[in-house]
């Protein structure tokens, strides 16, 4: 009798054992995830929007052949820096000089016959329509020779301003005119260099409305130094100046036209590069919120905070978007003491329980290590 009481004793340890077992492995189970969330609060801050940029010299000169001819010298190489008035090709000219030289003949025969008949008309042995007939022969015969001292001074093709020389696709030789397609370079001014990009109408006008001035062009004047980053990644350390926008949108795609200049005293820039503009932009006692804490739901923008209980509740809220497609700036939905999440949205389902772990907003884009 005493071994069946041991037997159910040790029966109901090892059952209540296994309960215990049970209820601690629920309880883990049940236990609420941590998500990293961000408290509101307002601040100022400088975001910066990228735009991808062409590059192109305050003047891009094609040089082009005004007279037919072959390319007898080339005085200038490709990337080399040259003055206004420079000389970088000379075209043949040996047909040019021998007209020349029958038009100086022709000339000096017309200044003969001119000067002959002079004192026949001033002793009146012959009238005067004959000396204005020879005048008008000499005043023909002068234009056609400085017409073709004109070609001939045409086949030194100089520079038209200082600048960078560009590819040199024809090679002494080559034969051109005035109706060749291809020009003989390109001369390019990149003692200031402009930087094209465009902008969205929705990009604009955020742009425009954060920038402080009351007329368009005011607001453009004030605007703040815009940065270039170049090709290989890195800062270039001259700033720039937005200087112009588009007067209209592009009727296809529906963009401005921005226009920045940037000084190149190192002549580091060259006309046909690429970079990225990032144009900072001030925002004083707002509320940001990244746009990736956010989704969208039946056309609301929804940010998902943590109640006093530590359950997800989703907030309807009203955004304005900051250029650069990063943040928005929440203008209603959220006060300074709600805690937004920034991890696990779009997954998580309003309701959820969650342990909360507070982070400053600087860390999601300096991530401690």
């Amino acid at each position: 009798m005493k071994k069946k009481i041991y037997l159910l004793s040790s029966l109901v340890l090892v059952i209540s054992l296994l309960s215990c077992n049970n209820k601690q492995e629920d309880k883990k189970e049940s236990a609420p995830m941590p998500y990293k969330v961000v408290e509101v609060s307002k601040e100022n801050a400088t975001l910066l929007a990228e735009y991808p940029t062409k590059l192109e010299g305050i003047t891009d000169i094609d040089i082009r052949a005004k007279v037919d001819g072959y390319i007898e010298k080339i005085y200038v190489d490709e990337g080399q820096e040259v003055k206004k008035g420079q000389i970088l090709f000379k075209l043949e000219t040996l047909t040019a000089n021998q007209d020349a030289a029958a038009a100086k003949a022709k000339v000096d025969v017309a200044q003969v016959e001119v000067s002959r008949l002079k004192p026949l008309v001033e002793r009146k042995i012959i009238s005067d329509v004959q000396l204005e007939t020879a005048k008008a022969n000499l005043a023909s015969a002068r234009s056609n020779y400085q017409s073709i001292i004109a070609r001939i001074n045409y086949a030194t093709i100089k520079s038209p301003v200082n600048g960078i020389v560009g590819t040199l696709p024809l090679r002494i030789g080559s034969y051109v005119s005035s109706q060749t397609a291809e020009p003989l370079t390109t001369v390019s001014d990149i003692s200031k260099v402009y930087a094209y990009f465009s902008v969205n109408e929705k990009e604009q006008l955020d742009i425009m409305m954060n920038a402080e001035g009351k007329s368009f062009q005011d607001k453009i004047d004030k605007m703040p130094p815009v940065s270039l980053v170049l090709s290989n990644g890195l800062a270039y350390k001259e700033t720039g100046k937005i200087e112009t926008f588009s007067g209209q949108a592009n009727s296809q795609t529906g963009s401005f036209n921005v226009r920045a200049s940037f000084a190149n005293p190192n002549r580091l820039l060259r006309s046909g590069g690429s970079g990225t503009i990032q144009i900072p932009t001030e925002l004083k006692d707002v509320i940001l919120i990244p746009q990736n804490a956010t989704i969208e739901l039946q056309d609301k923008r929804i940010a998902l905070i943590v109640d006093a209980e530590n359950k997800v509740k989703f907030v309807p809220i009203e955004v304005r978007a900051v250029p650069g497609g990063k943040y928005f700036v929440v203008d209603k939905g959220l006060i300074a003491t709600d805690k937004f999440l920034v991890e696990g949205v779009g997954i998580i389902t309003e309701g959820t329980v969650i342990k909360p772990e507070v982070i400053g907003l600087k860390e999601l884009d300096n991530p401690k290590k």
